[in-house]
């Protein structure tokens, strides 16, 4: 984890150790506003069954596109944060040489 000095020093990163709270923050919203979908698709097939299927079709996909879209964000953002790292190592090799 961290250390609560860490939120006051520049010298390492928290963002990885967090990332993967903000994620799973992320899925549960992805998730609710899922199943309010699907809910207000299904209350709305007693209107138009047309409609409501499509709504709730929508919303199912737009769970699993969501859910797909914030795993690439987390993984985009931890890959930055990796190459940080790296090219930190690789700088700290170049100094010794």
């Amino acid at each position: 984890m961290f250390d609560l000095q860490d939120l006051f020093q520049w010298d390492r990163f928290i963002t990885p150790t967090i990332i993967k709270t903000f994620y799973w923050l992320a899925i549960g919203l992805i998730v609710l506003f899922g199943i309010y979908g699907i809910l207000s698709g299904l209350t709305y097939m007693a209107i138009s069954p047309f409609v409501g299927f499509i709504l709730l079709l929508s919303s199912i996909a737009s769970v699993v596109v969501g859910i797909v879209f914030s795993r690439i964000a987390a993984e985009f953002i931890l890959i930055v944060f990796r190459i940080n790292e790296h090219l930190g190592a690789i700088r700290d090799q170049g100094g010794m040489h």
